[in-house]
């Protein structure tokens, strides 16, 4: 593998619920690789703005877009304003999820929608919407959807589980559906990773007892994650399509 092969100079990307953590740090990855990036944010205009000025500071193109990919017109919307604002799409990160943990005998029906429809569907509808894009423009793009570890199973999160396992299925099937048009689907599951998600249920003792039992001796950092999307969305694996890569420092081995 060359560097040549991992530039993405000139490259069009856009990385839905980047504002923090993991898409944060792939708008800043994918920045450095050289591509200019449309980032979609949901409730944080200050942190959207700082990520931007990132970017610029690069020398590559930023654009904000606000609005959640659990709503199927904010989808087509963000898909679309990336589209005309960047001249075009030639990668989707579809990051944007969210996890609130509840107990499977206590978990309501309106909470299993809202995270199927963020997780599962959002994504189904962001890849849609930046595929027909990529189709009509005869684009060879690239799509890298999030999975999780969670895909073996996750005690407070039902939910959660069923929506990451869910990304295999869509990826290895619009990957197939795709396969014809030249662009590429594959999905990254991500072990324990240092960002606000896991404190939401670890204190800071709990999280380095986690971090203690990760064979490569520490829990991810976001960079960490990013590295291996700007190696999905770049030239470097143009004959993977359809894959899962677990990243999980060998906690977990799929």
């Amino acid at each position: 593998m060359t560097l040549a092969s991992t530039s993405l100079n000139g490259r069009r990307a856009l990385v839905t619920g980047a504002q923090q953590g993991i898409g944060r740090a792939v708008v800043l990855a994918l920045a450095d690789a050289g591509a200019n990036v449309a980032i979609n944010w949901l409730d944080d205009k200050d942190a959207a703005l700082r990520i931007a000025d990132q970017v610029t500071s690069f020398g590559r193109e930023a654009m904000l877009i606000q609005g959640s990919v659990g709503n199927k017109a904010d989808v087509q919307r963000i898909v679309d304003a990336a589209h005309a604002g960047l001249g075009g799409i030639d990668i989707l990160v579809n990051n944007a999820g969210v996890f609130p943990r509840s107990d499977f005998l206590d978990l309501e029906e309106a909470e299993w929608d809202q995270v199927l429809g963020v997780n599962l569907k959002g994504s189904f509808l962001a890849a849609q919407a930046a595929a027909r894009h990529m189709v009509a423009d005869n684009v060879a793009g690239a799509i890298v959807n999030i999975s999780s570890s969670s895909v073996r199973g996750h005690v407070l999160g039902v939910h959660y589980s069923a929506s990451k396992t869910g990304i295999i299925g869509l990826t290895r099937s619009m990957a197939l559906a795709l396969a014809p048009h030249g662009i590429r689907v594959n999905a990254i599951a991500p072990g324990i990773t240092d960002t606000a998600q896991p404190r939401y249920q670890f204190s800071e003792t709990e999280m380095a007892e986690q971090s203690d039992l990760v064979p490569l001796g520490a829990m991810a950092q976001p960079g960490d994650i990013a590295d291996i999307i700007v190696f999905l969305s770049s030239n470097a694996s143009r004959f993977m399509t359809g894959e899962l890569v677990h990243a999980n420092g060998g906690l977990y081995m799929g």
